[in-house]
């Protein structure tokens, strides 16, 4: 007899889908991207605390100062403020876009499928799988260098390697991640719990150690590298939207974390306590680091890898070289190869589990880099590197992901007003459509601006506040174009969470 699919649901309206042969043989289900059951959402909002700051921890948040600083022309205070606004700013897509997650069990791709159809929700998948390969590959590279200058210091052959040290280092570091992630949600759970509170006592021990060789007084006088009178205002949003877009990439897939949560409110608090200050602490550091790094060490270094390789001490540039390693798999794994390990399967969830798509996301994460490995070697010049090559797709990258955040929110809690039929999410030709037209016009349209505006010089302003402008604009043509189209589809009955709970998760 077949069984079909029923939903159970706690005090919470957290839903628990039982799972029948109607889904589990749809082409567009596998056990990975299935809805959590109640053992799994085992995530307190200490979990989701621990998980942002093992991701803020890194060393692009290191820089983060440093980069608003030389390329958005802010002073060091007006660096400092735009990164804690951004954060605390990216705390509104971040919540909204968990609600589904949390309550239904479901991944991102799936939550996409609702505003962009079963088929059409590959498009914004592979969008957000990019990004995210990408900066897998970045963080790999920072992690090789960690990894090349670690065994240099341990075996001193292993200097005389150069390039090639720091590729080998490159591909050990990278099996490390993948290797996390393979393991499942758990162990993700476990590295980042055990990974937040240490880094976090290291990075308080290094502001102690740099605070004596630095002034604040000074550094906070010193004037920002814009023409002089120019208005701060147009500088400052322009680095604010940048530093947005520094998590925009979570603020689409956080429902690949969110589905683990226990609550609503653990993933609210969770991400409440975890996210702005961390960021902020560790941007901070960033700028005194780099400041006292002319007493520290005779000259001015940004990159925190290279400043601990100048510390004449082979006990601390080990142990620093391990804690570097430590924060960026936490930082990379949860934020660069979940998502598009989960993005990959949507494509053909039968053919890619979650195995294939971390080892996907891990081959064209190394494409990314393949010009940067390629000099490292020494088989190719010495050039510009990929990661100046990169750098303007990475600033840029928030047009594009602007648009889906404000859809999805639209969507859920204005259209779908927080019902969802879950499982037409993982069947062709059942409530939900194919494609769904509305999310493609709402997604088309402010993209198509953002390159009119780069390619004709007009409405610049459009693609400097990218996020802003995207989010705003596609959450608006969404629900314009779902109520003209009438494309979004009716969610049936009223869900379960509608009557009395049938089964009380833990």
């Amino acid at each position: 007899m077949t069984k079909t699919t029923s939903q159970m649901v706690d005090r919470e309206g957290l839903i628990e889908l039982d799972v029948g042969d109607d889904v589990r043989d749809s082409s567009r289900f596998n056990k990975d991207i299935a809805p959590t059951q109640a053992s799994e959402r085992t995530w307190t909002k200490w979990n989701i605390a621990a998980l942002w700051v093992g991701m803020a921890i890194c060393v692009p948040t290191y820089t983060l100062g440093g980069v608003l600083t030389a390329y958005f022309g802010l002073s060091v205070g007006e660096a400092l403020f735009a990164i804690l606004l951004a954060n605390v700013i990216v705390l509104i897509p971040l919540t909204l876009n968990a609600f589904p997650g949390t309550k239904f069990g479901i991944p991102f791709p799936v939550v996409l499928r609702s505003s962009f159809g079963i088929f059409g929700s590959n498009v914004p998948c592979l969008v957000r799988a990019l990004v995210g390969c990408g900066w897998f590959g970045i963080q790999t590279m920072f992690g090789g260098l960690a990894i090349h200058l670690l065994l240099s210091e341990l075996i001193p052959a292993w200097a005389a390697l150069g390039g090639v040290g720091e590729v080998i280092g490159f591909f050990v570091f990278g099996a490390m991640n993948l290797y996390v992630v393979i393991r499942g949600a758990e162990s993700i759970k476990w590295l980042e719990t055990l990974a937040a509170p240490l880094l976090l006592a290291v990075g308080i021990g290094l502001m102690v150690w740099a605070w004596p060789h630095t002034s604040m007084t000074e550094l906070l006088a010193q004037p920002p590298s814009r023409p002089e009178g120019a208005s701060v205002y147009g500088y400052f949003f322009a680095g604010l939207t940048a530093m947005v877009g520094f998590w925009a990439t979570l603020s689409l897939n956080i429902p690949d974390f969110s589905r683990f949560a226990k609550s609503q409110k653990d993933q609210i608090v969770g991400q409440v306590i975890g996210l702005p200050l961390t960021m902020f602490f560790f941007a901070s550091l960033g700028v005194v680091m780099t400041a006292a790094s002319e007493t520290l060490v005779g000259q001015t270094v940004a990159d925190p890898v290279r400043l601990i390789g100048y510390i004449d001490s082979p006990f601390w540039v080990v142990l620093a070289m391990l804690l570097i390693i430590i924060a960026t798999i936490s930082t990379n794994t949860a934020s660069n190869i979940v998502s598009p390990t989960n993005d990959f399967q949507n494509i053909a969830p039968k053919m890619i589990n979650q195995t294939r798509g971390v080892l996907m996301t891990g081959a064209v994460g190394v494409l990314l880099m393949g010009y940067d490995l390629l000099q490292k070697a020494g088989i190719i010049p010495p050039g510009v590197s990929l990661e100046q090559m990169y750098s303007n797709w990475l600033l840029g990258y928030s047009s594009l992901l602007g648009p889906i955040a404000g859809i999805m929110a639209v969507d859920y809690f204005l259209i779908k007003k927080q019902r969802l039929d879950v499982p037409s999410l993982y069947m062709d030709s059942h409530v939900y459509p194919a494609v769904n037209i509305a999310g493609f016009i709402a997604f088309g349209v402010p993209v198509a601006l953002t390159l009119i505006s780069l390619t004709t010089g007009t409405m610049y302003w459009f693609y400097d506040y990218g996020w802003f402008t995207g989010s705003a604009l596609g959450a608006i043509v969404y629900y314009v174009a779902s109520q003209v189209l009438s494309s979004a589809p009716s969610v049936g009955p009223a869900p379960v969470a509608d009557k009395e709970p049938a089964e009380q998760l833990p």
